[in-house]
């Protein structure tokens, strides 16, 4: 279970560097669907960022770095 979280938690990571990398590159065109597809970019960017962020705390939990105040 923990190895599954850790590899889902790169697998996120590396999607928010394809997604930064697309929207920098984005940056540089300049036609009509410019803004359109940077603020999909970025929506994209920040539900990754998202997910990693709850993968992180999953593996905290899992690994017992984190404890929940649950129980007795």
């Amino acid at each position: 279970m923990q190895s599954a979280l850790i590899i889902g938690f790169y697998v996120a990571l590396a999607a928010i560097v394809i997604v930064l990398a697309l929207g920098i590159a984005n940056l540089a065109r300049r036609d009509a669907n410019q803004p359109s597809r940077s603020n999909q970019l970025m929506r994209m960017r920040v539900i990754f960022q998202a997910v990693a962020i709850a993968l992180l705390v999953l593996i905290g939990i899992v690994t017992g770095a984190i404890k929940l105040g649950f129980g007795g």
